[in-house]
C-alpha cells in the first residue's frame, strides 16, 4: 500500500509553463489513493484550467480567498487544518519570494502561511531567474524556515535554452512526497 493512500494533500499550482506537470502529479497521487485538493494562483489560470484538476481529483479547485466554497472561516483556515502536506508545484520565483518574506497576498500564499504541516516546493523558472541572487537568498530562507525543496533539474526550458530551472518530474516529486509522509507518520 502506498504511503500517500488516504492522506490529505493540498497541491498549490502557480503560473508557469510547468503547470502541465502538476496535472500529471495530481493524477499520480489520486491513483495511489491520496485525497488531493488543488489551490491555484490567479496566474496559474493562464497556463492550465480548473476543469483539468477537478476531473483528476474529483474535488473542487480553490482559487479565491474571499469566496468560500467550503470553509466559512476562510479557505486558508479550513484547508490548512485538513492538509497533511502542502506541495507547491510549480513554485515560481514570485511565490517563493512571498513565502520567504511572509507575504500572504493570495489564497495559496495565505494558506502556506497558515499550514502547520510540512511544505514541499518544486521550483520552476527560467535559468536566468533561478540564478539571481535574490532567488537564491529566498531559497536559503525557505530552507531555513523548514520548507523542503525538490529540484529544480536542468534541461530544456520553455524559453528555448538548456539550463537549471526545470521543474522536477512528477515521479521525483511523488518520491519526495512519499518520503515526507513516511517520515511524518513514523515520527
Amino acid at each position: 500500500m502506498s504511503s500517500v493512500a488516504g492522506r490529505e494533500i493540498v497541491l498549490g499550482v502557480c503560473g508557469g509553463v510547468a503547470a502541465y506537470k502538476s496535472a500529471e502529479l495530481a493524477s499520480k497521487l489520486v491513483q495511489q489513493g491520496a485525497h488531493v485538493t488543488v489551490v491555484m494562483t490567479p496566474s496559474a489560470h493562464q497556463f492550465i484550467g480548473e476543469t483539468t484538476f477537478q476531473a483528476l481529483t474529483n474535488r473542487p479547485v480553490y482559487t479565491e480567498m474571499f469566496s468560500p466554497q467550503e470553509h466559512f472561516l476562510g479557505e486558508h483556515i479550513g484547508l490548512a487544518r485538513r492538509a497533511e502536506l502542502l506541495v507547491i508545484a510549480p513554485a515560481t520565483a514570485n511565490v517563493m519570494g512571498c513565502l520567504a518574506h511572509g507575504i500572504a497576498d493570495n489564497l495559496l500564499t495565505t494558506l502556506a502561511t497558515a499550514v502547520m504541516c510540512p511544505v514541499l516546493l518544486a521550483p520552476a523558472m527560467n535559468n536566468e531567474m533561478w540564478s539571481k541572487p535574490a532567488v537564491q537568498r529566498n531559497l536559503q530562507q525557505l530552507r531555513a524556515d523548514g520548507l523542503q525543496i525538490v529540484g529544480p533539474g536542468s534541461g530544456w526550458l520553455s524559453c528555448g535554452v538548456i539550463g537549471p530551472g526545470r521543474m522536477a518530474e512528477p515521479s521525483e516529486i511523488l518520491s519526495a512526497i512519499e518520503t515526507i509522509l513516511t517520515t511524518r507518520q513514523s515520527g
